[in-house]
């Protein structure tokens, strides 16, 4: 099974988050936030978060790029312990069980994005309000084979 691990190409995230997700972590959606938001809602680092980022589930900040990365079994069932606790203490889910289906739900939807693509394929996420709620829209950036010639440094190490 494949999901998306965070990536930061530069600095930019550390200053359009409020808390940015760390490399390396795992991540989701994570439109669920923004179920009750308005057009009053979305200003500032706020708007941004909306807007684009990606939600990781070990520090719960957010990240615009994620890639997609083999998950283990054991590491699956750490992230749905994880998730299903959050959605008890932060958001009132009357109990673990409840937290679990939830958060099944929202590592499944991960899943199914990163499941017709090949490892470090590059994902983004766009949100916007509309009339029935919050749209996501995804765009998957094919990672290139890049020839070896483009990365490695030519030289003598006798000079």
């Amino acid at each position: 099974m494949y999901l998306a691990r965070a990536i930061h190409f530069d600095e930019s995230d550390m200053n359009v988050f409020h808390k940015p997700a760390r490399t390396g972590e795992w991540a989701i959606s994570g439109g669920f936030e923004f179920s009750n938001w308005s057009d009053g809602d979305l200003v500032g680092k706020a708007r941004q978060a909306f807007a684009n980022g990606w939600l990781g589930i070990e520090t719960f900040g957010r990240v615009t790029f994620v890639a997609v990365t083999k998950v283990e079994p054991t590491e699956y069932q750490a992230l749905l312990e994880h998730l299903a606790n959050h959605f008890v203490e932060v958001y009132g889910a009357p109990s673990k069980e409840a937290g679990l289906t939830v958060a099944q739900e929202e590592i499944q939807h991960m899943a199914d994005l990163c499941d017709d693509h090949d490892p470090n394929t590059v994902l983004t996420v766009l949100r916007e309000l509309s009339d029935v709620g919050v749209k996501e829209q995804f765009r998957f950036i094919e990672a290139s084979a890049a020839d070896l010639d483009q990365l490695a440094i030519h030289g003598s190490l006798d000079e």
